[in-house]
């Protein structure tokens, strides 16, 4: 089934192409296996997610989530129990959103309850690259970046999680903060480019395609974004 749902998949190109198939279409192709189902939904769902925090923060006015529902997506409607936090012991700041951590603790045990390994390392990345996110910021803002962590304790091993001390460097020497989302994204795919298994035909040669997938469809909305603003801003100039 595995060598079925990849040998059936479009090739995918180079960071900045056009993805060649939709985040929902590759949902749909890997229901075809309940098992693929839920390891390729759990990635794909960071991208509802994002999508959410974009809507709440008047960013976006439209949302296209695949595995939450629309309501949800527009925070119309509750979380599935798994991204609700029922955790007494964390006291989380005003800033912080739980839900990332649920998320992250959510993907990291269905990718040990699974069997698979690559879940739980690519969570341990981004837990890692946000947090040394986090830290940057609080240090710039004079704050403590204790309170806007996020997930520490889903990753027991900090040792396992990557240096990121490179991704910040890239990140502080942007010079827009266009550039500097696009910089955060060329990381991920320079990281799944050192941990995917290409012809394996294996669970994590599929997951490290819809975390490709998932970066491909978010530079697109950068440029459309960055388009958008361009055109305004020619707009307003012309008046």
């Amino acid at each position: 089934m595995r060598y079925y749902l990849m040998a059936t998949l479009p090739a995918l190109g180079e960071l900045g192409s056009v993805p060649p198939i939709g985040l929902a279409e590759l949902a749909e192709h890997a229901a075809e296996s309940p098992k693929m189902k839920r390891l390729v939904e759990s990635v794909l769902l960071a991208d509802d997610l994002m999508q959410r925090d974009a809507f709440m923060a008047g960013e976006v006015k439209e949302v296209e989530p695949v595995v939450l529902s629309e309501e949800v997506a527009r925070n119309e409607a509750r979380l599935p129990e798994y991204l609700v936090s029922s955790d007494t012991q964390h006291d989380y700041d005003a800033q912080v959103d739980p839900v990332w951590h649920e998320y992250f603790r959510h993907v990291t045990e269905l990718g040990c309850r699974e069997g698979n390994g690559f879940l739980p390392r690519w969570a341990g990345f981004e837990i890692g690259l946000r947090n040394r996110l986090v830290e940057e910021r609080a240090r710039r803002l004079e704050l403590d970046a204790a309170r806007y962590r996020v997930a520490t304790d889903v990753i027991p091993d900090e040792g396992s999680v990557d240096d990121c001390s490179d991704a910040i460097r890239r990140w502080v020497a942007a010079t827009t903060p266009l550039e500097g989302l696009r910089e955060l994204i060329r990381v991920r795919w320079e990281w799944l480019d050192r941990n995917e298994r290409w012809f394996s035909f294996s669970e994590d040669e599929l997951l490290v395609y819809a975390a490709r997938l998932l970066l491909l469809e978010q530079w697109q909305r950068v440029n459309d974004e960055a388009t958008q603003a361009a055109a305004e801003t020619a707009d307003r100039a012309d008046l």
